[in-house]
This record gives C-alpha cells, structure tokens and sequence, in this order.
C-alpha cells in the first residue's frame, strides 16, 4: 500500500498539464525558477506552487547556485519515475495457456512466449479440438515464429499445482471459473478464419506476452 500511495501521489502531481509541462522542460537540463516562468509565460506565484506540488511527490529537488546564492535551480530527482510502473511479477515455475480448443490462441501464444522468455511454458484447452489449426500455424510463420507439430491437449492433462495460468479467449476464462491467474479477451480467428484474423490475434498476443515478460522480476543469481 505504501508503494501505491508514492505512485499515487506522483501521478496526480503529473495530472496538471503546467506540471506535466515543467517535466518536459527538465527532461534534458536544469532552469531555474524564472527561466520556466519565461518558458510557461505564467506568473512567477503559479510556478512557485507547481514547484512546490512536483518537489512534495519526489519529482524535482532543488540547489543553490554557486555564483548567485539568491538564484536556486531545479532538476529532476534520479529515478523518480522509475517506481511509476506496477510492481514487477516474480517468476512463475510453469506458465500455462488456456482456450477452447488449444488449437489457435494458445498454441500461439505458447510459440511466442518461447521465444520471449526462459520460464516453462505449455498449452492447454478446456474442449481440446483433435489438431492445431493451420491458420494459425500459417501466421506464426508470417511473423517468424514456429508452432511445434503437437496434438492438442486438455486442461485436466495439463495442469498442475504451481501453474501460473493465463486464459487467452473468454469461454475458457469462465468455465475455469476463477481458477485462472489471469485473462486475455483474444478474439476467436478461427471464427472468420481468414489471415488478417490470425494475423491480429497473434499481434494482440505478442503485445500482451511482451508486456507480462517485461513486468517479469529478474531472477536473482
């Protein structure tokens, strides 16, 4: 909880454009006071207050000058954003992931997660159709990745305590019925069945793995 106040209080400091503007202008260097007041083209008073907002979040510190002890500058603090972000995920033992059939989303979001990180990772459907579908075998292959010759499997096959399961289309999603950790709404592109459907299941996917592998926190050596 204390993590989520210090990131609350930095984005509402953020959340008023002058402010969000003062960061920019610090982005590369130092300016004093008056320097971003000719920058803003706003009364010395209301810079005065935005400093003071930016400096209670953790945001921006300030120095005296050298040569003008009357003149202060501001600068960024080091990291100040870097906490910003949501706290990362410990590595799962196994990451597990769920359709219908596990023969589409799954298996490429399998594929992909292979080529994104080091954890264990299967596939799995909670109604196991009797192969992979080829479209989606095709548009791996459009995008540079390969699905490995399988036959699909069922949850119950699959599963096993400890697994990190995430569930890549809605009807698995609710029929586990909560026992998954976590839920991707991927469109079904064996519906139209056509390669722009594959094709943008499997960039909703890449996206998505992505994002879950860099939220993942490094394993300690």
């Amino acid at each position: 909880m204390e993590s989520l106040a210090v990131r609350a209080s930095k984005f509402a400091a953020l959340s008023e454009p002058v402010r969000l503007r003062i960061v920019d202008l610090l982005a590369l260097g130092d300016l004093s006071p008056t320097e971003i007041q000719l920058a803003l083209g706003i009364g010395s008073n209301l810079v005065s207050h935005h400093l003071s907002v930016l400096q209670r979040a953790g945001i921006l510190s300030r120095s005296r000058s050298e040569s003008d002890g009357r003149r202060n500058y501001v600068r960024l603090v080091p990291g100040a954003f870097d906490r910003l972000a949501p706290e990362p995920i410990s590595a799962p033992a196994r990451v597990v992931f769920v359709c219908t059939a596990n023969s589409a989303r799954s298996q490429m979001a399998e594929a992909l997660w292979q080529h994104r990180s080091d954890v264990p990772v299967a596939s799995a459907g909670s109604r196991p159709a009797s192969e992979v579908n080829p479209g989606a075998v095709r548009a791996a292959a459009r995008h540079g990745v390969r699905i490995r010759p399988s036959v699909p499997r069922a949850t119950a096959e699959v599963l096993r305590h400890g697994d990190f399961v995430i569930t890549v289309c809605n009807r698995a999603h609710e029929e586990l019925g909560g026992l998954d950790d976590l839920h991707w709404s991927i469109p079904d592109p064996a519906a139209p069945a056509t390669d722009e459907a594959f094709d943008e299941a499997f960039r909703d996917i890449r996206l998505r793995v992505d994002e879950f592998v860099s939220r993942l926190a490094p394993v300690a050596g």
